[in-house]
């Protein structure tokens, strides 16, 4: 077996991992008795522009993951000159991330939505790697991307890879705002005292 044959094994494992958890994830709402699609109040928040933005990447990831499966020899053109310890490394730095992400997903229970909105009796969560960080499912997904662009080594990962690192630094101050205008200065403190997408030193 080809090292290329090894990245391209581990890649659909991470990412059909990630897929799989988060459709997991995503049951537990309505079974705990919350919506999942978006309410209004998320729409507003969001904002229509960033809702089509990621309407419009999930379609593109589809389309190349149709491609990537098929491979056809064009895509080649996209290859990235990754060394081969540097893909190795993406490999550790994706399962690794996977592991956080399932840890905060668990963790937050049904109070995650995949939208900026609110629960029932929504609880603040202080607790696993909330008590280090502030959001430490952003900052799995990024590692996981970033995990999967050196697994690739090809720039439509690191253009994906680009473009959440822009539209989560965009969602994190609209989601505190949220969380400050529902849980006050309980909020404030516990911005103070962690770190938003690391810990705080």
């Amino acid at each position: 077996m080809s090292v290329d044959s090894i990245f391209r094994i581990a890649f659909w494992i991470l990412f059909g991992g990630l897929v799989l958890m988060q459709v997991y994830f995503a049951v537990r709402v309505p079974r705990a008795g919350e919506r999942v699609g978006a309410d209004q109040d998320a729409i507003a928040r969001e904002g229509w522009g960033r809702m089509v933005v990621r309407i419009a990447g999930s379609l593109a990831l589809i389309a190349f993951l149709v491609l990537y499966a098929i491979n056809p020899p064009w895509l080649g053109v996209l290859s990235v000159p990754f060394s081969t310890w540097l893909r190795w490394a993406g490999i550790v730095l994706g399962g690794a991330s996977f592991g956080l992400y399932a840890w905060a997903q668990a963790v937050l229970g049904k109070e995650w939505f995949p939208h900026l909105q609110m629960c029932l009796e929504h609880h603040l969560v202080t607790s696993g790697p909330y008590a280090c960080i502030r959001h430490p499912i952003y900052t799995a997904y990024l590692a996981f991307m970033s995990g999967i662009a050196l697994i690739t080594a090809n720039w439509f990962f690191v253009g994906l890879l680009a473009l959440s690192i822009v539209v989560i630094t965009l969602r994190i101050p609209r989601e505190e705002l949220m969380l400050i205008k529902l849980f006050g200065a309980q909020y404030a403190d516990y911005m103070r005292r962690t770190g938003g997408l690391l810990p705080r030193v």
